[in-house]
């Protein structure tokens, strides 16, 4: 499990500073500024999920033990969150009207507060920090 939580940590940061590249030397290009700061969230939001699972991967099994269900919550946040609101910032782009797929984006959310409080929890529960 530590090897696919660190190796997700890289994907989703190489992912963001990709992204990143793309949205300031190529978006501002196509899209209107309040695209770009959109864009902008979803990056910044990866990125420290992407931070999150790096501390999630190195943290002792023993401290937390609800690491798969914390990593699986954080992925799906990421997935959820980040990348539709990449779509929706592209949106002006294609005809079809990715607007309707907005909802997903909390729900995204949701997801990773659940991750942040699954892991508060059980390091608040561990007994090595007593």
């Amino acid at each position: 499990m530590k090897k696919t939580i660190l190796g997700t940590a890289c994907l989703f940061g190489l992912l963001a500073v990709a992204f990143g590249a793309f949205g300031a030397h190529g978006l501002k290009n196509i899209v209107d500024a309040q695209a770009v700061a959109t864009f902008e969230t979803g990056i910044r939001y990866q990125m420290y999920h992407a931070f999150f699972l790096f501390a999630l991967g190195l943290i002792p099994y023993e401290m937390v033990k609800s690491k798969k269900t914390i990593y699986l919550c954080t992925v799906i946040g990421v997935v959820l969150f980040s990348f539709s609101i990449y779509v929706l910032a592209l949106n002006s782009l294609v005809d079809f009207d990715f607007k309707v797929f907005g909802i997903v984006t909390p729900i995204g959310g949701l997801f990773l507060l659940a991750a942040w409080a699954l892991l508060g929890y059980g390091i608040v529960k561990s007994k090595i920090l007593k």
